[in-house]
């Protein structure tokens, strides 16, 4: 059985990750599309090779009335993720969201209830889990490569030109850099350490928006201390540009990952050993065919929603404003 999934959003990460996936993924298929734009989802359908009789809406309600479409992948600014999610699952359809699932606890609570309700697939997208090399030092220090765990450290920031990006106003963002990027480093170490390591007990986080001086931040630092003793350290930023890295320390080994942090699954890893060679593979497929798989299992996706509520609740205690 092929998942007929919708496109909800029709922005770069859609273009250049998740409609790239859907045509490279078996299990799955491009149904419709969803723009504010007819005519741009018109657009998209065609180019992406949308297989519904009436591909492309500018309604949700249009949308989600399709008694042929299985899901929807949902990738538009943060503000409009939860009002979006909540409809998509009072119609039926299984979910697969972008980050952060929203910018609300009360809200994030409700979408939780709504699929549980109406047995819903909720999934978060996450893809940095599917990075192939991701995959292979993470199961590493699972099976104790690297010893007892003892730290992660995740660095990634980029230079905005300005402060016109969506994200660094209030309407449709709660967070910047944060929500850009800082969201994923944390989904890093909790993916990392958590299963060994116990939750996170002691946290703290400092942000900067000396900049622009917007109401979002443009740095932010967070620090966490697992049930372990273990800690974590993470950076992001809208500031300048560096190399991103993710990195795992233990009492046996470490592993350092460079340029992995990004849509396209390159980079290099070593750890202690060496070199580690991994296939260049795009992280988004991983991700759909893992949503696929939990819908048609009756499972839990690979980043369910209750781990998604964790790492909003830590956004929202980094930077609350």
């Amino acid at each position: 059985m092929t998942l007929n999934l919708a496109l909800i959003g029709t922005g770069g990460i859609v273009r250049n990750g998740h409609a790239v996936a859907l045509a490279a993924a078996p299990s799955v298929q491009l149904w419709s599309v969803l723009s504010r734009d007819l005519a741009r989802a018109e657009s998209f359908a065609r180019e992406f090779g949308a297989g519904a009789p009436k591909p492309a809406h500018d309604r949700l309600e249009s949308l989600l009335a399709d008694p042929e479409l299985d899901g929807v992948i949902i990738a538009t600014p943060d503000k409009l993720h939860s009002a979006q999610a909540l409809a998509a699952a009072r119609a039926g359809k299984h979910i697969l969201l972008e980050k952060p699932m929203a910018t609300d606890l009360e809200e994030a609570r409700a979408l939780l209830d709504q699929c549980q309700r109406r047995q819903v697939t909720l999934g978060l997208c996450y893809h940095l889990r599917w990075h192939s090399g991701h995959r292979v030092v993470v199961a590493g220090a699972h099976q104790g490569e690297f010893g007892e765990l003892k730290h992660v450290r995740a660095m990634w920031s980029y230079r905005a030109p300005d402060a016109a990006n969506w994200r660094a106003g209030s309407r449709l963002g709660r967070w910047w850099s944060l929500a850009a990027v800082g969201t994923h480093c944390l989904d890093l170490a909790r993916w990392t350490l958590t299963p060994a390591c116990g939750e996170i007990t002691e946290f703290r986080a400092l942000t900067s928006k000396a900049h622009w001086q917007g109401p979002h931040d443009e740095s932010a630092l967070l620090t966490g201390r697992f049930q372990s003793g273990a800690t974590m350290e993470i950076c992001s930023s809208v500031l300048f540009e560096a190399p991103p890295r993710f990195e795992i320390y233990g009492t046996k080994g470490y592993a350092i990952c460079q340029g992995t942090l990004g849509r396209e699954g390159g980079g290099q890893i070593w750890t202690h050993r060496g070199d580690v060679q991994f296939r260049v593979e795009n992280p988004f497929v991983g991700l759909v065919e893992d949503f696929a798989r939990a819908v048609k299992e009756g499972r839990q996706p690979a980043v369910s929603g209750d781990e998604a509520l964790r790492n909003l609740e830590f956004l929202l205690k980094a930077d609350p404003h």
